[in-house]
């Protein structure tokens, strides 16, 4: 007996499958034959989809309740930042305490 080697199904088809056992116009059995699934995967991805359909219809989308990120602002942070490194590097150089290369 030969094992089967792991599949990874696209979310696409999931949704396909899971969307077919919701209608129930055909079994569980037969939908596992048509499309070469466990029926038990079949159920799993029937109970994903019924416990995520309530996010489809909330009050907004994931994106749009972060909050935007300024570019310019963290550029501008950035290079406030290697300045002063540059500056503390040369002058604990000078000092004798640290060397500034490492």
């Amino acid at each position: 007996m030969t094992r089967r080697t792991r599949r990874n199904h696209s979310p696409a088809f999931k949704a396909k499958v899971a969307l077919a056992a919701i209608k129930g116009d055909k079994t569980l059995a037969e939908l596992a034959q048509q499309y070469d699934v466990h029926p038990n995967q079949i159920t799993s991805w029937k109970a994903q989809l019924v416990n995520a359909a309530a996010g489809v219809f909330g009050s907004g989308s994931a994106k749009e309740a972060t909050t935007p990120v300024d570019l310019k602002a963290l550029h501008a942070k950035i290079g406030e930042l290697a300045l002063e490194n540059d500056f503390l590097a040369g002058a604990l150089g000078k000092a004798g305490l640290l060397s500034a290369k490492r």
